[in-house]
């Protein structure tokens, strides 16, 4: 019963983005590229705030033959735009928002708990992390590099701090944008070692292995300010 334990908690840890997904077969997204920290955009223009109630920030970790999703909230966030591009953006995640989508009462009261603690994400010492855009380029596909997000038309980059870990961040989305607001969609992977995630990571496990690979979908509306406080 430990090591099944075991297992599902790592399974679930491996979600840290946003039905339950498929059980055999593990989640694809477009490869992110990491890099080191850059210098983050200077933000200007007309500023957008991210509707937190109409956004969504959802994960999928995945071991052998399983797989388990989850959310994250969106404590706040902000996009500049300027002459109909984006130059710049911050948002804030809340951590401590984490909702596991399987509702049976081990994964609620066991390994939400579990993921919240010290093993994982250290919620009591980081309660969020942060995503500063850095720059956002025209996306062109290609036969060696065609997006998963349908009609993906920009390349978003941004340093990604979680646990007091940041690195630079570049995915595909894509963004429809007009004087009245945005909306974001993204579905990209991303390697969770690099932010000092290594539980469960070694291959001798056998089947208790846990991929390094997180998937992370983005699903993000921004409005004028006065628009979003009136639709609340």
């Amino acid at each position: 019963m430990k090591n099944s334990f075991t297992i599902y908690t790592a399974c679930l840890f491996l979600a840290a983005g946003l039905g339950l997904a498929s059980c055999d077969k593990a989640p694809k997204g477009d490869k992110a590229t990491i890099t080191d920290e850059q210098q983050a955009a200077n933000a200007t223009g007309q500023t957008f705030v991210v509707d937190t109630a109409d956004s969504k920030v959802r994960f999928i970790g995945h071991g052998v033959g399983k797989n388990h999703p989850g959310n994250f909230h969106l404590a706040s966030g902000e996009v500049a735009v300027a002459n109909n591009q984006i130059t710049g953006g911050t948002f804030l995640i809340n951590i401590n928002s984490l909702d596991v989508e399987q509702k049976e009462e081990m994964f609620q009261t066991k390994l939400k708990p579990h993921l919240l603690s010290g093993d994982f994400f250290d919620a009591g010492k980081f309660g969020t992390a942060r995503f500063e855009i850095t720059n956002v380029a025209p996306y062109e596909a290609n036969s060696k590099d065609t997006s998963l997000v349908d009609g993906a038309n920009y390349t978003v980059s941004g340093n990604f701090t979680l646990k007091d870990v940041t690195k630079n961040i570049s995915f595909p989305a894509r963004i429809d944008l007009d004087d009245n607001g945005l909306k974001a969609k993204a579905n990209f992977d991303i390697d969770r070692r690099q932010w000092q995630m290594n539980y469960g990571n070694d291959k001798t496990l056998g089947d208790k292995f846990i991929s390094e690979t997180v998937n992370i979908e983005l699903d993000l509306k921004a409005k004028k300010p006065n628009d979003v406080t009136a639709g609340r």
